[in-house]
């Protein structure tokens, strides 16, 4: 594989993505490297030249591509979650979902990867604290794409069982991995993007306190990023818990990055 393929910057718009790169995209050869790229891979493409590989039968493979073809709606987040749910809908009684959940999983292809969530989020054999074990080498992963998925195929799991989740998360805000401990925040994020509100946490963001307070100085950008937008969708509901909790950990909690999280959760409170 040419060098310049490998660490390309990425096309600002899908329409300048190179031919070769589009075609090795399609053939699940390299990673995308931007969310131009991302939104650009053509999944009934990538299906008919992956998944007769990874052990998926050419008739479920033609049931597959089918279904994206059906779509009224098509999307490269509702056509991810659609490849994912329909490999389930197919393998969940069989005895090769795991080897197939672990072939997905390892794969080069970040599109392919993030078929992989939705073969944890919705196999009901499996508890909550099962589906966040299996699914943490994804929620690891070196690729944004495949981190933002895994979040939101596990997110209704979350909010189902939330005490549970949060119990576990909390733990999970010790690692020293930030996808890991950014999953903390961003999965249990009370107001999200594109996925459905978690309630109990918009009328009790008290109950995430276990997980928010460990992270209140985090190193990371990337965690201080996503702990600042979890505490600003919790004051579009509960305005005082957020401005109380500022105002603690900015006595509690005087450093730098402490200050940039305040200034993030606050932003739509101080707009007013």
């Amino acid at each position: 594989m040419k060098e310049a393929i490998l660490h390309r910057k990425g096309a600002r718009k899908i329409q300048e993505i190179p031919a070769e790169i589009l075609e090795l995209l399609n053939a699940g050869v390299i990673e995308t490297v931007n969310l131009t790229e991302w939104l650009a891979v053509d999944h009934r493409e990538l299906v008919k030249a992956v998944f007769p590989a990874i052990g998926i039968e050419q008739h479920n493979v033609d049931v597959i591509c089918d279904a994206i073809e059906a779509q009224k709606k098509p999307s490269a987040m509702n056509t991810t979650k659609l490849v994912g749910s329909t490999i389930y809908e197919l393998y969940s009684g069989s005895d090769n979902l795991n080897d197939i959940l672990h072939r997905l999983s390892a794969h080069s292809s970040d599109s392919i990867r993030c078929y992989a969530p939705y073969l944890i989020g919705l196999n009901e054999r499996l508890s909550i604290q099962e589906k966040l074990l299996l699914a943490e080498e994804l929620i690891a992963d070196k690729h944004f794409g495949v981190r933002e998925v895994v979040w939101m195929a596990l997110r209704p799991e979350i909010d189902e069982k939330l005490e549970t989740a949060i119990e576990i998360l909390s733990d999970w805000t010790g690692s020293t991995d930030e996808n890991i401990r950014r999953f903390t925040t961003e999965s249990t994020r009370p107001r999200g993007v594109w996925c459905k509100h978690i309630e109990t946490l918009k009328e009790k963001p008290e109950m995430a306190l276990p997980i928010l307070n460990p992270l209140r100085s985090d190193p990371s950008k990337y965690v201080q990023d996503s702990l600042g937008n979890w505490l600003n969708d919790a004051s579009k509901s509960k305005p005082n818990f957020v401005i109380e909790l500022c105002e603690q950990w900015s006595v509690e909690s005087p450093t730098k990055e402490t200050a940039k999280i305040i200034k993030r959760a606050r932003r739509t409170i101080d707009k007013k």
